[in-house]
């Protein structure tokens, strides 16, 4: 590399909080499938244990070499729902806390795939995982889950969306944490690195690392030096520095893939921010022009950011993947909320952004008496927007008891904080209580 790059690199580092987000190790249980819940538990803890017992390690020499901050080792599996349906168990928390101490005992962040995906009906297995999930999410620690309840292909499951509704009333009764770690989709992918809503999905290898890169101060300060230029000016600068990042992200993980003797999978280049100041999409989108990110203008400026940031990423690496491109969650970007306490964005613009953007409703605390009826319409309304128009999207909101519109909630680390948002009161009861399909769109029939 030349000298100035390195330096650049360098830079990108130290002072605008580029870094590998995630280094995900997806495996396969499928093999580890029996009838008897202890024998799968413990081919579950075993298969975990000797796949990733070096993935922490691993990823801290990286660090240590290049210099590169890995912020998160972390681990998907099988969904649970295909692994448990073959025990007559009648709830799923073993597997939950099977995952839970091969996680801890490996030293990992966070591991994923306690997941069911319902998108056209339940199979055997998924009621009982998603009717688990309240009081699973609630006794583990590590234990990221997920549920797929709509796709471009199939529809939108509406008693699925119904029950979900439920399902995070009835676990931000136990603790507002709880809902962190859980994610409603429509579309999901298989080979997303990125929690709560990671899966390593059946058409996925056996095993393999995925890595998610993320990098909005980078963006932002590329920006600041393109300031009254024109809008193609700021996409192929915002291209240019996707470029950058996502060759960061090739080499740490062909890097860990090699050192751990397994495929490299997919770089997924989402710009997901922290609550450290300057670390903000918000503010890359006040950057390009706006005085408050949920003016408006907002929408069509997300739209340039995540186009721009997938064709940079392409442009660098022939394996981008998993969700790649602007992540929106409130709590932990430090520029949305402060337009939520300025009063510029609400929940109305947030759903209009996520049509142009990757995931949707992300980490979003609302009042704890919201009716499960009006968090199932959310749900519903995210999942169109996902199922029209083809991409992923999803819902990670948090109902937070005894706190009014307007009050602070502290999560804690990357999770950050949020103010309590103000929701439709207008009943939805009526349509959620009608079940059934939402049937796929007609542009679904693509063979």
């Amino acid at each position: 590399m030349e000298t100035e790059k390195i330096i650049e690199t360098i830079h990108m580092i130290s002072d605008e909080n580029l870094d590998v987000r995630t280094i995900t190790m997806g495996i396969s249980l499928l093999d580890c499938i029996d009838s008897d819940s202890t024998r799968a538990c413990e081919r579950i803890y075993n298969k975990i244990m000797k796949k990733a017992k070096n993935l922490v390690k691993v990823g801290k020499q990286i660090e240590a070499e290049y210099g590169i901050p890995i912020i998160n080792k972390r681990i998907s599996v099988t969904p649970i729902s295909i692994i448990a349906a073959a025990s007559a168990d009648k709830n799923y928390l073993k597997y939950a806390q099977t995952l839970d101490r091969a996680a801890k005992e490996l030293g990992i962040n966070f591991i994923g795939g306690f997941s069911a995906l319902v998108q056209k009906g339940y199979q055997t297995g998924d009621l009982k995982l998603i009717k688990s999930l309240p009081q699973v999410l609630d006794e583990t620690d590590l234990v990221c889950a997920s549920v797929n309840v709509g796709s471009t292909r199939s529809g939108i499951n509406m008693d699925a969306v119904a029950e979900m509704g439920k399902i995070i009333k009835s676990a931000a009764e136990r603790s507002f944490m709880t809902n962190t770690k859980m994610v409603v989709f429509c579309n999901a992918v298989e080979d997303n690195p990125f929690m709560a809503g990671a899966f390593h999905g059946v058409g996925e290898r056996d095993t393999v690392i995925n890595v998610g890169v993320s990098g909005p101060g980078v963006v932002k300060h590329a920006l600041e030096n393109v300031r009254g230029e024109s809008m193609d000016v700021v996409a192929e600068t915002i291209k240019q520095t996707a470029f950058k990042v996502t060759r960061m992200g090739q080499l740490v993980g062909t890097l860990a893939a090699e050192r751990l003797g397994v495929p490299f999978g997919i770089v997924d280049l989402s710009l997901a921010p922290t609550p450290a100041v300057g670390d903000s999409v918000a503010q890359i989108l006040e950057e390009i022009g706006l005085e408050s990110v949920g003016t408006h203008g907002t929408t069509a400026a997300l739209a340039l950011l995540n186009d721009a940031v997938k064709k940079g990423g392409i442009m660098a690496c022939s394996h981008v993947g998993g969700l790649s491109g602007a992540f929106i969650p409130v709590s932990e970007d430090a520029g949305m909320i402060a337009a939520v306490n300025a009063g510029t964005l609400n929940i109305e613009k947030l759903e209009a952004m996520t049509a142009v953007c990757s995931v949707g409703l992300d980490m979003i605390a609302i009042p704890g008496d919201t009716p499960a009826d009006t968090i199932s319409a959310m749900i519903a309304d995210e999942a169109a927007i996902g199922m029209i128009n083809n991409k992923t999207t999803a819902v990670r909101i948090l109902p937070i008891r005894n706190k009014k519109v307007g009050e602070m909630v502290e999560f804690g680390g990357l999770l950050g904080y949020a103010p309590v948002m103000g929701v439709n009161k207008a009943s939805s009861s009526q349509m959620i209580a009608r079940g059934g399909l939402i049937p796929a769109p007609i542009h679904s029939f693509k063979n």
